[in-house]
């Protein structure tokens, strides 16, 4: 597939698994759900260089726990485990990437001060409803999103950026609907948030490329 026909294919993937799949039979869902992931990754995969970075293999892997995490969310405990490690691989490839800057360095203010709310309001909720085991997994993993944020952030990679942001708020759309109060057009607002954050991390790609160093 021409990569200039990626986008809009996962676009299209995307309308169709939001707006048009039924929650029943699981798998059929899950297949679907996997489609744009996939267009993703291969979108990813076409815009990196040939002779590869160390930060493109690591978003790779971190595209694949992802994957995995879509297909296990079912079973939350197992899901989240693997959205934790895909942004653990994430932080990691972003990192190699570091440029300070103290305006970006900054950033982590307003993302730790949102990160400790959504915590606080997480754990309320949570020992309200009877779900002490899952307040520590679900702290680590607001740590570990904001971390992914503000690494984001030091790249100066404005495609890093806008995917890093678009994932904190999927994921805060899905936590606050799921432990504290339903949220209208849930689905919608979590999976349009979600596809747009891989795919600006892909389209990212390109971005990053050894120095060509040629004869002066």
């Amino acid at each position: 597939m021409k990569k200039s026909l990626l986008p809009a294919t996962i676009l299209a993937a995307s309308i169709l698994y939001i707006f048009f799949i039924p929650d029943n039979p699981l798998w059929f869902k899950l297949i679907f759900k996997l489609i744009p992931m996939v267009l993703i990754i291969m979108y990813a995969l076409l815009r990196m260089p040939r002779e590869k970075l160390k930060i493109h293999w690591l978003i790779l892997t971190g595209f694949s726990f992802c994957s995995i995490g879509d297909a296990t969310l079912h079973w939350f405990i197992i899901g989240l485990s693997a959205f934790l490690i895909g942004h653990l691989f994430y932080i990691a490839a972003f990192l190699t990437q570091w440029k300070y800057n103290l305006y970006r360095l900054l950033s982590i203010l307003p993302l730790g001060i949102f990160g400790l709310l959504m915590g606080v309001r997480m754990m309320g909720a949570l020992q309200a409803g009877g779900d002490d085991a899952l307040i520590m997994p679900v702290l680590f993993y607001i740590f570990a999103i904001i971390l992914m944020a503000w690494s984001a952030f030091m790249t100066g990679n404005r495609w890093l950026i806008i995917g890093s942001l678009l994932f904190v708020a999927s994921d805060s759309v899905l936590a606050w609907n799921m432990f504290v109060a339903p949220v209208a057009y849930s689905h919608l607002l979590i999976m349009s948030t979600y596809y747009g954050a891989q795919f600006f991390i892909a389209h990212s790609a390109s971005s990053f490329r050894k120095p060509n160093i040629g004869n002066k």
